[in-house]
């Protein structure tokens, strides 16, 4: 194959107009793709930045087939989507990175448990919940995790019980429990692999989360563990998107125990809140990356160029409608902070509405800095709840 290329070198679909898919349209005009964003929204996030939007379900065949049809590969910023039609639009040969029939099996947390266990993937002991069932719930054990199958995202669709007396607050859908997992701590590895099986694995992050949301509220990188530690959630992060099959970028949770075991939480088919970080302090950024391995373009070096800290911006308890950024300038004056605001047009209460990620030349100075920009800039809305 010659190293020649028409201009636009591929036109991308992506389904999602969220900010996942307004990162990965400003990565793919660097490298010159075009972009077709579908998304239910008008003037979404991706759709402000890319040449086109349809607008459009993420679970109607008609636009998803409108999407696939007008461009040379199709892929995805959101798991939430009718995977029977996308696995009929790559039988017709249409390229979908990655797999439809992949995403069929992780966007439903039961089969992604499934499929680590049939592939020897450690992970935490579950069973299946179709519905909530008190004596279930007891044989299983307490303290436990349960979550929905489906949709599930951002500590939505997650209960974390403790006793039989929590049992009131279960969710009321079908599900799975999960063993509960005494973690000293959560980690995150971003792993890349090519349609040529070439695999890149970056840094593994440390998340720290809100306590009543559960959303991700700081991600340092490194990770404050040991080198025996960082290769072995390296290795294991890689062993997991081998062993599935994965063509694409991946996000890999882990939890480190107590006892120093490594086991697989979740794994997200997509780019992800634990690889932002790596527009500012990465060789090659996970939105880059990612679009390389759907137009099959070489893989790009994963070193870290300096320890960062990310932050995410949140929109702040008693606030709703049009977004006004409290501290910006503020903020802006400390060394290293880079912001990343999403374009939408309305906050609401913890609301992904942003992220800074701070750099230094050691975490702890990029550590102490996120503090106290963390204290500075909020994002509020013009109209008090």
């Amino acid at each position: 194959m010659l190293d020649s290329y028409p201009y636009p070198i591929a036109r991308v679909g992506v389904i999602g107009g969220g900010q996942l898919g307004r990162m990965l349209v400003m990565a793919a005009h660097r490298l010159g793709c075009e972009v077709v964003v579908l998304d239910p929204y008008l003037n979404s996030p991706a759709g402000q930045l890319a040449g086109h939007q349809i607008v459009g379900n993420y679970h109607d065949p008609a636009r998803l087939r409108e999407l696939v049809e007008s461009t040379t590969v199709t892929t995805f910023e959101i798991e939430d989507i009718d995977t029977d039609t996308l696995i009929a639009l790559e039988d017709e040969g249409h390229k979908i990175f990655p797999s439809p029939r992949l995403l069929a099996e992780i966007q439903d947390k039961y089969r992604q448990k499934q499929l680590f266990a049939r592939n020897g993937i450690p992970t935490s002991d579950f069973i299946d919940m179709p519905e909530p069932d008190p004596a279930a719930f007891e044989a299983f054990g307490y303290p436990l995790v349960q979550k929905t199958r489906r949709g599930g995202y951002d500590g939505r669709g997650v209960a974390v019980m403790k006793s039989a007396a929590d049992f009131d607050n279960c969710l009321k859908a079908p599900g799975l429990v999960e063993r509960f997992v005494q973690a000293s701590k959560e980690l995150a590895v971003m792993v890349a692999r090519g349609q040529d099986g070439d695999v890149r694995c970056y840094p593994v992050v440390e998340m720290e989360f809100s306590s009543g949301e559960n959303i991700l509220d700081r991600l340092l990188v490194p990770a404050r563990i040991d080198d025996a530690t960082t290769e072995a959630a390296q290795a294991l992060a890689v062993r997991t998107v081998e062993a599935i099959d994965g063509i694409g970028i991946f996000g890999v949770e882990l939890f480190l125990t107590d006892a120093g075991e490594l086991l697989v939480n979740e794994i997200a088919p997509r780019t992800h809140n634990s690889g932002h970080y790596t527009i500012e302090a990465s060789v090659t950024d996970q939105f880059e990356q990612h679009l390389r391995t759907v137009t099959n373009l070489p893989l790009g070096a994963t070193d870290l160029l300096q320890p960062a800290v990310m932050l995410n911006l949140l929109g702040e308890p008693g606030y709703t409608g049009r977004p006004v950024i409290q501290g910006l300038a503020d903020s802006l004056k400390v060394p290293g902070v880079a912001v990343q605001l999403y374009g939408k047009a309305e906050t609401k209460p913890h609301r992904k509405m942003g992220h800074i990620t701070v750099t230094a030349p050691t975490l702890e100075l990029a550590n102490e800095r996120a503090s106290a920009v963390s204290q500075t800039i909020k994002i509020v809305g013009e109209q008090p709840l």
